[in-house]
């Protein structure tokens, strides 16, 4: 069994900040890619930020300047700094991780429960 649990969600005012964290548990080998994505109503998922394991990150163009995505190998974490918030980045946050099992096993996708992420003008 895999959990992804996130965390740091909320309401916030435009320009202000947000720190989003997520972190993989269970009968873990090992973690590819992890990073987040977002869903704001009526609109489909899509990648804010990723990561892989060696450190080379990914950004979405809305994002580039003022998201950082960061994660902590040792205790299986991935991090979203979110500073200069605008309402357009209003939506649910999920966390996604690339995660193996057994060594035996390929890497499958693996979901958080989203958290919200309000950004008023």
């Amino acid at each position: 069994q895999v959990q992804l649990v996130e965390s740091g969600g909320g309401l916030v005012q435009a320009g202000g900040s947000l720190r989003l964290s997520c972190g993989a548990s269970g009968s873990i080998i090992s973690i590819n890619n992890m990073g987040w994505y977002r869903q704001a109503p009526g609109k489909q998922r899509e990648l804010v930020a990723v990561m892989t394991s060696s450190g080379t990150t990914n950004y979405a163009d809305s994002v580039k300047g003022r998201f950082m995505i960061s994660r902590d190998n040792a205790k299986n974490t991935v991090y979203l700094q979110m500073n200069s918030l605008k309402p357009e980045d209003t939506a649910v946050y999920y966390c996604n991780a690339e995660i193996r099992r057994a060594w035996w096993d390929r890497y499958t996708n693996y979901w958080g429960q989203g958290t919200q992420v309000t950004v008023s003008s």
